[in-house]
Formats: structure tokens, sequence, C-alpha cells
């Protein structure tokens, strides 16, 4: 901390209780009173430095019988302790001005009018000129000085000492380095290794990199009322980003507020207690939330969302006003989508405890979220989010969809975390599960889960309020492990069971169907194309999409073809094998058959190869139906040549 010498003699008081003495061998002929201490002085040094203390020596003379005038100070600015630098300084004793005490003797010296028309180089200028040219000139010293501001503040703000800090601190948070304050920037030569070099030498040393964030301790110390105003100053000069000021801000409410850390992790314990070192109160504390609450910027991202909820949660506690709750809860709304599960499972602090968790809460953060401008993107409005879904506008763009999936996932995870409340009744359940759009909503498994979880813990349901519930799942929307579970779950109502079966067993010959109408799909496609494409476009042109198409289809077709001609030669040396086995079933023996059925199985190998490659050919689609009737008709054919050489061969064994 800076320093300024005023004075050269040495020090002629001395205390004795609650009395100061002059220690100059003279009687002392005045006593100033300032509060409970009283000051033995010498009426000269006084009266030759300041203007009121000229006149009070004056009236307090005429007044008293001897020559010993008594003189008494009730409102001087920083109290006794204050007077008696003021005393040292008017005797020319040696004495210190620093950045802790500049502020008070700068107030009282104005107080005491202590110019220069009563004597050069008073009280007045020494401290003038070292506030402006030592003390707001530092970082350190402007919040040391401005911390004191307070203990005096009437009289800083008439002397303007308050805005001055202020302003020179504003300026100052702008730096990204506060160590270049004054001084050249010079960029230290560094070895390879990173550290700093001396005349060629290493030195050991690493370069320091500050953050932006280096000043938010030292501003957390000042009162909240100045705090203030210097958050308001920095953003009214636009020197600051907006997300510094929201992170200064955070960090302050953190530190002051205790309740926001019995959840996470925040500044040490020590910040509980506010700058003068005494714990804020409860009304304190709502004051400062609702005020915080005001300066955080409403940029969307600037402040965790985490950060709201706390906020939200201590607000209850201390039973903030219902405006500051609902802004809380609209500003979570606003960035649903980057909350976690455990953000917005919140305890109920009614007094009523109709629940466990606070579902109210979350239902009006959820309708803020569905009132954004984003939802509306995604669709024909708020009323309708979920309009361009089915036409695949949306495959085309993620990011608009992206949060609501997101914010979809985390209720149904919300649901799951509540539905063993049994004091949470079927209505709030089935809104707040029924405020997330279909759209939203990949899949139902979560939702199938919460409303699982929740016909578990409240058996008493009549079968007609399952059944509403279970109105809210798209049993086309079930994965395989959840239809498997959903067809075998007793709980749920027996026409859900029977949706989920038909359902699944529609897919499947959706599935099978869809793979004999692609092959119809491309050759429609090739010879649409060979006619001019589609809306009087040309083949070159608006069918280049097609003409790609169909050339793959001709590859794959060539493919097949090879494919095709190695299952008739599969399927021949199926029906030799076939032969083999029945001549084997007649003349091998029980002993010496067993080598014969291994090469057998062996052979055996290739029907099932046959069976997998008709598979993988049915699924793709790739062979169109004309093949496939050939490939019939090819086996027709082979069938009937076995058959009459078969006869042939008989007739000609017969004969002989």
């Amino acid at each position: 901390m800076a320093c300024m010498k005023l004075g050269s003699k040495s020090d002629a008081f001395q205390r004795q209780g609650q009395a100061w003495f002059c220690t100059t061998g003279l009687p002392s002929d005045v006593v100033v009173e300032v509060g409970e201490m009283s000051f033995h002085l010498h009426k000269f040094p006084l009266l030759s430095r300041s203007g009121v203390m000229e006149r009070n020596i004056a009236e307090a003379s005429q007044e008293a019988d001897d020559d010993k005038c008594l003189i008494q100070i009730s409102d001087l600015p920083g109290g006794d302790k204050t007077f008696e630098l003021i005393a040292k300084f008017c005797y020319g004793v040696k004495l210190e001005l620093t950045a802790s005490n500049v502020v008070h003797l700068r107030c009282a010296a104005e107080h005491l009018e202590m110019t220069e028309e009563n004597a050069e180089g008073n009280l007045i200028s020494q401290t003038e000129t070292f506030l402006n040219q030592v003390v707001l000139k530092s970082w350190k010293d402007s919040i040391k000085a401005l911390q004191t501001c307070s203990e005096v503040s009437h009289y800083a703000e008439e002397l303007n000492i308050t805005k001055k800090c202020i302003e020179s601190l504003a300026v100052r948070a702008s730096t990204t380095d506060p160590n270049l304050f004054g001084w050249p920037v010079v960029d230290p030569m560094q070895s390879p290794g990173g550290s700093v070099l001396w005349n060629g030498i290493s030195t050991g040393a690493r370069v320091k990199h500050t953050s932006s964030d280096w000043w938010y301790e030292d501003a957390s110390t000042l009162s909240f009322p100045l705090f203030k105003r210097l958050i308001t100053v920095m953003d009214s000069r636009g020197g600051v980003r907006e997300d510094i000021i929201a992170g200064s801000l955070t960090y302050y409410t953190r530190k002051h507020l205790p309740g926001l850390k019995r959840r996470r992790g925040g500044p040490e314990a020590s910040g509980r207690f506010s700058s003068s070192g005494t714990v804020l109160s409860e009304e304190e504390q709502k004051h400062l939330l609702e005020e915080i609450q005001d300066l955080l910027p409403v940029q969307k991202g600037l402040v965790p969302t985490k950060f709201f909820v706390d906020m939200l949660r201590v607000a209850k506690i201390l039973k903030a006003s219902p405006s500051c709750v609902a802004n809380l809860e609209k500003r979570i709304g606003m960035q649903l989508d980057q909350a976690a599960l455990e953000d917005l499972v919140m305890p109920s602090f009614t007094h009523t405890m109709e629940t466990l968790y606070d579902v109210d809460s979350v239902q009006r953060i959820l309708d803020h979220f569905l009132g954004t401008d984003q939802i509306m993107t995604v669709g024909g409005g708020v009323g309708s989010p979920c309009s361009s879904v089915d036409d695949g506008n949306l495959m085309g763009s993620p990011q608009r969809i992206t949060p609501m999936m997101a914010v979809s996932k985390l209720i149904d995870g919300y649901l799951a975390e509540v539905a063993p409340d049994v004091n949470l009744k079927l209505p709030k359940f089935q809104t707040l599960a029924g405020s997330v759009p279909e759209c939203a909503r990949l899949l139902d498994d979560g939702l199938y889960r919460a409303i699982d979880i929740y016909l578990k813990h409240h058996p008493w349901l009549a079968e007609t309020e399952r059944e509403n519930l279970c109105r809210l799942l798209d049993c086309q929307k079930l994965s395989l492990e959840a239809c498997t579970h959903a067809a075998q779950n007793d709980r749920l109502p027996l026409r859900v069971i029977v949706q989920v079966l038909f359902f699944e067993q529609l897919q499947l010959r959706t599935s099978v169907a869809g793979c004999f109408l692609v092959s119809d799909n491309l050759d429609g496609g090739s010879r649409q194309l060979r006619s001019g494409g589609f809306a009087g476009g040309s083949a070159e042109g608006g069918g280049g999409g097609w003409a790609s198409a169909v050339r793959e289809n001709q590859v794959l077709k060539v493919g097949m073809d090879s494919m095709r001609m190695r299952v008739c030669e599969l399927e021949k040396e199926c029906s030799n094998m076939r032969q083999e086995i029945e001549k084997l079933g007649k003349t091998s023996k029980v002993g010496g058959g067993g080598k014969t059925w291994e090469n057998v199985s062996k052979k055996l190998g290739f029907g099932i190869k046959l069976k997998s490659h008709q598979m993988c050919s049915a699924q793709e689609g790739s062979v169109s139906k004309s093949n496939s009737e050939n490939v019939k008709i090819e086996k027709l054919k082979d069938v009937k040549e076995r058959r009459g050489k078969h006869k042939k061969a008989s007739s000609i064994s017969s004969e002989r």
C-alpha cells in the first residue's frame, strides 16, 4: 500500500485512559472533546491550521472564566482516531497518509476548514494531492479508499471521492492485466521451456497470464451499494463484456449468500460475511438477492442455469417478493435446455407441503420455455410447435429441434424422479407430462418409464385413470426393449398392452413389405427418368438424383446376377447332397458312417449360407420380382431334368 509521509517532529503525544496529552512541556490551554476521547492541547497550533477551530476557540475563550477553554466536536468524520492524526499534523509530528486514512482525513479537513488561506501546505491540499496522484492510480489503493467511503458516505459524496474511486476502478477493470497500470508494455523474452530470460540467462520464473476475472475477489469486498454503482458504471462505459459483468455478479452473490453454497461449493467459508465482517441478516440477504436478480443480464447463456436455480431456491427460503420469484423462473425457462436433472429436483417450501417436490414451479418454468421464440421457429407457432416435423423440415435444421428434445428428455427424467411421491396428484403429473410436444420425443421410453413408476407407487388408481394416463404414450415410439417390457407389465391396462402388440406386429409387416417395394420403386424411377424425369425435367438436369440412383441400381443388378448364378450352383449341389444322404441312409452302417456324416454336415453348411444369402438379398431389396420369377422357373426346370434322368436310370437298371 502506498503512503505519503508528513511532518518531521517526533511523537509528542501520550495517551492516558480516555485522554491524550501533549508532552511539549507547556501546559495545555484548550481541551477538545471528540466523542468519548478528550485531547489536552494548545490553542495556537490548532487555530493556525483550522478556521473552525479558530472560531470555536474564540467563542470558548470569551465564555470561560480562566484561560483554559473547552471545545466539543461531535460530528467529526472518522471520530477521535481521525482527530488524533489531525492534531499530530497541526503540531508537525510525523504521520503517514495511506489509502486507509486519506478519505477520513480529507473529509475531516474539509469539515474543519483546513484550507490554504489558514496555512500553506494545509491538510486539504495534502490529502487531495495524495488521492489524485497516488491512490486513484492504483487498483488496490482505490479499492481500499472506496471501502472507507462507506463510513463517511455523506462527506465522500459531496467531495466526489466516491465517484472518482469508482471511475478509476471501472477503467482498470476493463484491463486484462492489472500489472500494466501506468507502465509501458514490455514483452519479456522467454526460453524454449517457457521461463523468463534475463540477459540470456533463464531465471526459472514463468510468465503469468491473468484472466479477465482477476478483479472479482477485490470487488466482492465492497459493500453492495458501492459494488452496484461500480457495475453500473462499467456497464455504461461499454468497455467490459457482458459475460464478465455477469461473472462478477455471480461471484459476489455466491460470496455473500451462504444459502447458495449448501448444495454446491463456492468461495471460501469466510465469504459468508459481509465486508464489515458481520453475517448478513435474512432481510439483508433477501434485499441483496432481489437487487442482484435485477442487475443480471437477460441474454441467454451468460449466467449458468444452475445459478438461477440456486437463487430461486434461496428466494423461496427467504420469502422474496413474488415478482423476484417469477423473474427467476422466467430466466430458468429461457435456458431450460441447459439445465441438469438435479437442478429441477427442488423441494417444496410451501406451508401445506402437499408434495415433496415443487412441481408447480417446474410447470411454470416449462411453460416459459415453450413460449420462447426458439419454439416458434420449429413449427407454425407456439400452439403448434410440431407442424413441420412430419414434412421433414427438421432434418435440415437440427439446431432448432435439439433444445426441445433436450428439454423433453429432461422433463421425462424429472417425472421419473417425482413419480414415487405418493402425494403427487394425477392431474399435476399428467399435465406436466402432456405439456411436452409430441414431436420433441423421438422415443417414448423415458415417458413410459415415468408412467410405470407412477403406477407402481399409486396402485389405488382406477382403471379409467390408468387408461387416461397411458393415453400420453405413443406405442409406435417405443423401442423393442420397452415393447417387451410393456407386453409383460401387469400394471398397464389391457388395452395398452394390446396396442403395443398390435403396433409391434404392424411395424414388422411394414418392414418386411418395404423390402419388396424398394426394387419396384427403383425400377419405376429408372423408367420415369428415361421418359423425361419429373415435372417435365430432363434426364440430365432435373433428374440428376435419379440418374445416380439408376446407375447404382445397375451396379447392384450386375452383382445380383452373379449371385443368382452362384445360388443356382448351390441348389444343384444341395440336390446332389440330398441324393447322397438318401443312399447313405440305406447302405451305411452305424460304426463306419461317422466320418461320412461329418463330411455331409460340412456340405450342409452351404445350405445355411444359401439361406443367409437369400435373406440378405430380400432385406436389401435389390432383386426385382422378374429376377425372382426367373429363379423359380430355372429351379423347376432343374427339378424336372433331375426327375427325368432318375426315371431313365431306373428304367435302364430294370431292363438289365
